[in-house]
């Protein structure tokens, strides 16, 4: 044959789009998100994000070039996307040496030794972010409140995050409807523009919301997982909710709060670690939506999403294996 067929590992993308097209699009609908990172912590948002996107940028042309021995393609964008990910999953007042091992992490560990883009069955930003969170997790549970543009990396004032707040409280015996309703914990104007305590990425709702619309126009995902994902959530907590208000918050908190828009959107759509078939994203999807549940309310940690996306990668082959399409040319009985 003249002709060979050449297979290769995915993402696989059809039409006029390319990988670097792809993550061009995702980094654009992150912008708002960033603007308003750095609207709230100042020139630290900038710092960490440029530290991250930077090494990981570096460490990805490093081990390609001198460890693999391939052609090194960091000129596809993935790894700025990572260092992105990674940054807006992480404390603005983290230190710049923990980011760089973050990096390291999501790169060589979460990536590389799988053999890059395409092969890896979890989202690297999620492996490097857990993966600190259990080796530092008094810097990566130091957070720092909003201060405004002038902010320096040094000089943030540090407290709870929303949904800190609510599990020490009901630790310590107090309801819910007491601390929804303490100075310290912002209501849900603020919690939707961002005005709170968090990571860089998990305090913009509008802003992600604004980021999801344009990743629809393009194309670039689609509705299912991300919609899925927080309806799942939406409902799970409207139950406890209804059952106890006491205990339980109501749904519109836990979705505005903690990193679950950003992890629906924007890491559980993953090209490489999430289902190919429609019917698997919403198993997989409604998987997340539970787990991140489950751990928000009975875990040790306040939050789940990071845990939740990974914990499903780990399914994402056994979707892809049992609930597939046709082949094509294949015979279909119906019963």
């Amino acid at each position: 044959m003249d002709q060979k067929l050449i297979v290769s590992p995915s993402p696989h993308i059809s039409g006029d789009y390319s990988i670097r097209k792809l993550m061009m699009h995702v980094v654009i609908a992150l912008i708002p998100a960033f603007l308003v990172s750095v609207w709230f912590f100042g020139y630290a948002a900038i710092l960490v994000t440029a530290v991250s996107v930077a090494s990981c940028v570096l460490f990805e042309y490093i081990i390609q070039r001198f460890v693999m021995k391939v052609k090194p393609t960091i000129d596809d964008g993935s790894a700025v996307v990572t260092g992105v990910l990674l940054a807006f999953n992480v404390p603005a007042n983290l230190p710049v040496w923990i980011i760089i091992l973050g990096a390291l992490v999501a790169i060589g560990i979460a990536k590389m030794s799988f053999g890059g883009l395409g092969n890896n069955p979890f989202n690297p930003a999620l492996v490097a972010r857990v993966f600190l969170l259990i080796s530092f997790p008094v810097q990566m549970t130091t957070w720092p409140l909003p201060k405004g543009f002038d902010t320096k990396y040094a000089d943030a004032i540090t407290g709870a995050t929303p949904l800190g707040i609510l599990k020490e409280g009901i630790r310590n015996g107090s309801s819910v409807i007491d601390l929804l309703h303490t100075p310290a914990m912002p209501d849900y104007q603020q919690l939707f523009i961002g005005n709170m305590g968090g990571s860089l990425g998990e305090i913009a709702a509008g802003a992600l919301l604004l980021g999801f619309i344009y990743l629809l126009w393009k194309r670039v995902i689609t509705w299912h997982i991300p919609v899925t994902i927080v309806f799942t959530v939406a409902v799970f907590t409207s139950v406890l909710w209804l059952i106890n208000p006491n205990r339980y918050a109501d749904p519109l908190f836990h979705v505005l709060t903690g990193g679950l828009l950003l992890g629906a959107i924007y890491m559980a759509t993953d090209y490489v670690t999430s289902p190919m078939t429609v019917r698997g994203m919403i198993i997989y999807a409604i998987g997340i939506g539970i787990v991140t549940v489950v751990i928000r309310v009975w875990g040790a940690y306040p939050e789940g999403v990071s845990f939740a996306i990974l914990f499903m990668n780990a399914f994402v082959p056994l979707i892809n294996r049992y609930i597939k399409p046709g082949r094509f040319g294949e015979e279909v009985h119906h019963a």
